[in-house]
Order: C-alpha cells, then sequence, then structure tokens
C-alpha cells in the first residue's frame, strides 16, 4: 500500500503487453473487490535486483498512467504509458480535459449525437489524411462532395479559423483525448 493505492509488480509473459495486463488486473481485482478498480501500469523493468532505481521510475510513470486515466474518466480501465504517447506527459496534473474538449470541439461531438452525423470521424480523418479531401474521401469511402459538405458543416460550427494552424493542433489534440476519453472494448 503506497499514497491511498496498491501496487503490484507483476511478471509480465512474452505474449502479454503492459496494457493487456493493466487491462485484465483492472477487471479480475474489479470482481475481487466488488467495484471499479483502475490500473495505471509502466514500461516493463528488467533485471530488478541489479537496477532498482528502475521501480522507483515505473512507479511514477504508472502514477502518470493513473492520473491519465481518471482524467479522461475512464475508471475502471487500465492502462500503460504505450497507450498515452506524449499526451501522458500532458495529462499528468490537475488538467481539465474534459473541458479542454467541450471548448475545443464540443459543438461537433453535440451536433453529432443530435444528428446521428459523423462530423467526428470526417474530421479525425481529415486531419490523418493529411488535410487532403481526397485522401479523406477514401478513407471514409463516401464522395469527394459528401467530404466537402461535412468539412463546410465542421466550418460553420467552429469559425472560419479552424484550419489555421494554432487551432488546427488544438483541434488534433481535441479529437485524440476525444478518442482516449471513449470507453474501450475489453
Amino acid at each position: 500500500a503506497r499514497d491511498g493505492g496498491t501496487v503490484l509488480l507483476l511478471p509480465l509473459t512474452d505474449s502479454d503487453s503492459a496494457t493487456d495486463l493493466a487491462r485484465r488486473t483492472a477487471r479480475h481485482l474489479g470482481r475481487a473487490v466488488h467495484e471499479a478498480v483502475t490500473v495505471g501500469a509502466s514500461a516493463p523493468v528488467r533485471d530488478l535486483a541489479a537496477r532498482p532505481e528502475a521501480v522507483a521510475a515505473a512507479y511514477t510513470e504508472a502514477g502518470r498512467c493513473l492520473d491519465a486515466l481518471r482524467l479522461l474518466g475512464r475508471g475502471g480501465d487500465g492502462a500503460a504509458a504505450e497507450d498515452f504517447g506524449f499526451l501522458g506527459l500532458l495529462l499528468a496534473g490537475d488538467q481539465d480535459v474534459p473541458g479542454f474538449v467541450d471548448r475545443t470541439i464540443g459543438q461537433v461531438v453535440a451536433y453529432d449525437e443530435r444528428r446521428g452525423t459523423e462530423l467526428v470521424r470526417t474530421l479525425d480523418a481529415y486531419f490523418a489524411c493529411g488535410t487532403s479531401p481526397a485522401r479523406t474521401k477514401e478513407a471514409l469511402h463516401v464522395h469527394v462532395n459528401t467530404v466537402a459538405q461535412r468539412l463546410e458543416r465542421v466550418g460553420r460550427l467552429l469559425g472560419d479559423d479552424w484550419q489555421s494552424p494554432d487551432r488546427a493542433l488544438e483541434i488534433q489534440l481535441a479529437l485524440r483525448l476525444h478518442r482516449l476519453s471513449a470507453p474501450t472494448r475489453h
């Protein structure tokens, strides 16, 4: 027991990833104690006896993952540092992730929820395709006019400057956080 939680050092098999082990541990412990258990994991640590300082670093890393899961509203889930990439660093601390996502792309998310449209998915594909409508239509398997109409609607919801470099970066980060905040399927 440490800092209000429980620290476990678990063996990782060759067929497992730290993420798999974290999610499985969250499920098993949650069933055992009859409540949601959130598990943050570090990258695997090799040669513990020869490198005791690595345990402290792993503990810190796992704590950041745990904080990220909580900030993203994914209590009861498990994740490892590999799941968050650079976002894990940004999420450490007291960041208002849901507020940022809502302020940045909330109108698009709400529009999709109300109308059953796929503006968020289109926006995500648009950035993933290097802002190319032609490649976006291929990725989504829709007509290029459909992409244009959806992006026009996004522009009306987010404002004319949504494609400026600063806004585009914020939107891409909000899209990534929105995707990470979505419940995972086990």
